[in-house]
């Protein structure tokens, strides 16, 4: 029997062939219509928007020719993207139609009460506990979901569709169809090939199925669902890795102190007693970034991030070893893994115009899931506060999200206190003073700050604040901000709790919490007092001071569900 792979044409299918490849199965892509004749058993996996993929298979001839396919009663698997294609449409596109075989529109999660996209990892409970039927899904596993639109399930008021659902997820109070199941059809909201080794026993498990050959699945029982008191959503733990060149030209994984990356040697002169801080020393060599991340994996991480600090003096698409890292993790990483730096419109030495999407799309299709865009996202909430808050999608936020969604887009801010007078400061970040508190340490108490953003690494103050660039990122498209902080970078303090609490309260997206991690204890505190979605490491985790299931240890006693 001959496996296939459908690939549309955006978004990340290599972690899907990766996953494939490691469980010991050759496949075959689909290239063209009449690849669909030679297909026994079709996998359609894929991120992106509605719109994208259902344009993307009518432009390449390949939305009729997968209708007929899927009618044909051979198996069919869709991921994300895939599953959400057979329902008969979605309100982020309610112009596109989808294939309708299941007769249902996909609707938005509601973010008054919690943040959208649902992003990170969930539980998924079958219909029918009857393990012979589950497709190896399990309640006792934790999955990774990113999306927006969900199909809602509802057995009472649309029956018709609620014979479709195999399992179901809870997300705040909303419980919807986290895979779907009938007669040769098989979909996953979730994405198995980020679910670690959850993810890849589904994968395996469905294969295997079809390829000893699949009875027709029955309809499922229409069973009440109704919202638990709490969900199975966990917090993140995530090791970040700051890639950049050395001094040599390789590409190694580094650590700054208040985004030094250099160490620091100790100077004295003969005739002093005082001691000078040189700081113009070798870049920080912490590991190299593919074995990091393997490591980093193994030991339970949810998420990956790598981020290239080098300043590029081409176009990113040309910086082949760092495209090279991403290709070579993802074929050793089976969690969601975001790319950041250079991640923009650019122009290579010989005149060709690089555009954002081109850039964040090589960077999707060598196995990266987001990508984090940094100071281009200053410069284009800049301008949009310039223009009164009109649009002109021009910026890198707008294209990328546009094709792949917004889940597929990062914001990384890097803000800075700035002091003022709190008896005399009447400025325009007034409503967004942090005033130092008594009882606080000892250069806070009786000051008052707000956050400058930065771009350039830090080098450079911008006239925006932490707050106002979320809520304009959030406008822009992007579905998640990384929130690192200038001050508390390498300290070891612990995160900067005031920061994140402004920004958690002025945005309706997920928040990672970064900068300033040295304990358990910090992560622990950091998900009770702000409600931060995840929060990201690097140094301790590179110096192996903090073990990552130390941290997951610590939270479960503070009753913090996170995954296993």
């Amino acid at each position: 029997m001959a496996l296939f792979l459908l690939d549309h044409g955006a978004g990340n299918v290599q972690s899907l062939a990766n996953s494939i490849r490691k469980l010991g199965y050759d496949f075959s892509w689909i290239s063209s219509p009449d690849d669909f004749h030679k297909a026994s058993i079709l996998v359609f996996p894929g991120q992106g928007a509605f719109h994208t993929a259902i344009g993307c298979l009518t432009e390449r001839g390949l939305l009729e020719p997968l209708h007929d396919y899927i009618q044909s009663g051979k198996p069919y698997f869709g991921i994300c993207i895939g599953m959400q294609v057979l329902f008969a449409s979605s309100a982020e596109s309610p112009s596109t139609r989808g294939l309708g075989v299941i007769p249902c529109q996909m609707e938005r999660f509601d973010d008054t009460t919690k943040p959208v996209p649902h992003m990170g990892w969930n539980t998924a409970e079958p219909i029918d506990p009857d393990t012979l039927s589950s497709e190896g899904v399990s309640s006792s596993n934790h999955y990774y979901f990113v999306h927006s639109y969900r199909a809602k399930y509802d057995p009472e008021g649309n029956p018709e569709a609620a014979v479709w659902a195999h399992s179901t997820t809870q997300y705040g109070q909303e419980v919807f169809m986290s895979t779907v199941r009938k007669g040769n059809v098989f979909g996953a909201q979730f994405h198995p090939e980020k679910s670690s080794v959850a993810g890849l026993t589904v994968i395996d498990a469905w294969i295997k199925q079809s390829l000893a050959g699949r009875t027709p699945a029955e309809p499922s029982p229409r069973i009440p669902r109704h919202p638990k008191p709490q969900h199975g959503f966990t917090r993140r733990i995530i090791a970040c890795m700051d890639v950049r060149a050395n001094d040599e030209g390789d590409l190694i994984v580094t650590k700054g102190d208040q985004y030094d990356v250099r160490e620091k040697s100790l100077t004295s002169t003969p005739l002093s007693s005082t001691t000078a801080v040189k700081t113009a020393g070798a870049v920080r060599n912490l590991g190299k970034p593919v074995a990091l991340a393997a490591r980093y994996f193994e030991s339970g991480a949810d998420e990956l991030c790598l981020l290239n600090i080098t300043s590029f003096r081409h176009s990113p698409l040309q910086d082949q070893p760092m495209l090279a890292v991403v290709r070579a993790a993802a074929e050793r990483v089976f969690v969601p893994l975001t790319i950041g730096g250079g991640i923009k419109d650019t122009v290579d030495p010989d005149g060709t115009k690089r555009s954002a999407v081109e850039v964040a799309g090589a960077y999707f299709r060598v196995g990266a899931d987001k990508v984090s865009i940094g100071s281009e996202a200053v410069y284009a909430v800049e301008k949009v506060r310039a223009a009164d808050g009109k649009l002109d999608g021009s910026s890198a936020i707008e294209t990328i999200s546009k094709v792949y969604g917004s889940q597929a887009v990062v914001v990384s801010i890097d803000p800075k206190r700035v002091y003022v007078d709190p008896a005399t400061y009447d400025g325009p970040y007034e409503d967004e003073l942090v005033h130092g508190r008594p009882d606080g340490p000892e250069k806070e108490r009786g000051k008052a700050w707000w956050y400058q953003c930065t771009v350039s690494g830090g080098r450079e103050s911008r006239p925006v604040s932490a707050v106002q660039l979320a809520q304009g990122a959030q406008i822009l498209g992007a579905g998640e901000i990384l929130l690192n902080s200038i001050d508390r970078d390498g300290t070891g303090l612990g995160f900067d709790h005031d920061l994140i609490g402004l920004v958690k309260r002025a945005v309706t997206i997920p928040v990672v919490a970064s900068s300033g991690a040295g304990t358990k204890e910090h992560f622990v505190s950091v998900f009770v007092e702000t409600g931060v979605e995840a929060a990201l490491a690097a140094g301790i985790f590179h110096r192996e001071e903090v073990g990552i299931q130390e941290i997951k240890s610590a939270s479960r006693q503070a009753g913090i569900n996170v995954r296993s």
